[in-house]
């Protein structure tokens, strides 16, 4: 537990000091979080030194390449490409490869970069450094309430056979904590977004926040039982890889994005 306390409070430092700095600085970290995750996902299905694994390290970099320096309406049509690509792979190499494991590859860019580089996204918008700290809220506070919501009070098991110590009041509890949390932020800086009612608005983008985070708990979870592994790498001492530490933030950083533009970017 010490050496879980130890590396969170690091982490927490150090992404203060990446998101800090913004630009090509939290856009490079992503980067390198992203093929680091999808490294560790394609380890799982045994493609990471594949030329399946080597199409999804170029075409992250690539992506990254796009957000950072070009228009950004060329992402869907090259998110196309990519696609076109791992099927032409799969047929042009045929049988070498299954057509669950071109789903895999598919999946291990969508699901690790794609998701993450919200992060980078949010923090570009106006205000960024002040609105990315609603994806710490939602994943890292939610997960931190929820825990310790079920060690007092848990009694109903949420999802036995997938995570048996979670439990329904940790659930709960998490997604309230993140809602207070949210209508915290809002208290402090809902001012400066939303003219009006904007304490209870960061209370909504809190509560709905957190749940996005819970789903990417446990699929993070479910892909490690149905595979029988305990741990995605060993990256971070006490936690685990990258998958382990940021599976929330994965979920959680696109549906923020999205709330924080559909009800803030209007007032700014």
């Amino acid at each position: 537990m010490q050496k879980r306390i130890i590396s969170g409070i690091v982490i927490v430092i150090v992404s203060c000091i990446v998101l800090y700095f913004g630009g090509y600085v939290t856009g490079a970290v992503m980067l390198g979080l992203s093929l680091i995750g999808e490294f560790e996902l394609m380890r799982v299905y045994q493609l990471e030194k594949s030329e399946m694994g080597w199409l999804v390290y170029i075409s992250t970099v690539l992506y990254y390449v796009l957000l950072m320096f070009a228009d950004r309406s060329l992402i869907l049509p090259f998110m196309i490409i990519f696609l076109l690509l791992v099927l032409a792979m799969y047929v042009i190499t045929f049988p070498k490869f299954t057509d669950h494991e071109m789903q895999h590859t598919f999946l291990a860019f969508f699901y690790v970069a794609v998701m993450l580089s919200y992060v980078y996204q949010l923090r570009q918008m106006k205000n960024g450094l002040i609105l990315v700290l609603l994806i710490a809220i939602c994943s890292w506070g939610n997960d931190t309430l929820a825990y310790f919501t079920g060690v007092t009070i848990g009694k109903h098991k949420m999802s036995p056979k997938l995570s048996p110590k979670k439990s329904v009041e940790g659930l709960i509890g998490g997604i309230v904590g993140a809602g207070l949390l949210g209508g915290l932020f809002g208290l402090l800086f809902g001012r400066k977004f939303v003219p009006n009612h904007y304490v209870l608005w960061f209370v909504l983008i809190g509560a709905v926040g957190a749940i996005p985070a819970v789903i990417g708990d446990l699929t993070a979870s479910a892909i490690k039982r149905n595979n029988k592994i305990k741990d995605y790498g060993k990256l971070i001492p006490g936690h685990g890889g990258v998958l382990d530490r940021f599976d929330s933030v994965i979920f959680v950083a696109p549906i923020i994005y999205y709330l924080v533009y559909a009800i803030i970017q209007r007032y700014m």
